[in-house]
């Protein structure tokens, strides 16, 4: 996937966490940063870049629980 594609993926997923989560977007943007799931997003061989926003949205609540 490319940079910009991905780059708006993130920052839709981060927009995304904080109405999720009841948080401003940097505390949002810190919790995804972190998470394994950003980590896994950013390896193109996992295919989680090719899932939608919601499916990897619903992965990063569950791993933030």
């Amino acid at each position: 996937m490319q940079n910009g594609v991905l780059w708006r993926k993130e920052a839709r997923l981060v927009k995304k966490l904080a109405e999720a989560k009841h948080v401003d977007c940097m505390s949002a943007l810190s919790m995804f940063f972190a998470s394994k799931t950003h980590k896994l997003l950013l390896q193109p061989e996992t295919g989680l870049q090719l899932k939608s926003d919601g499916y990897i949205l619903e992965d990063l609540l569950s791993e933030l629980k």
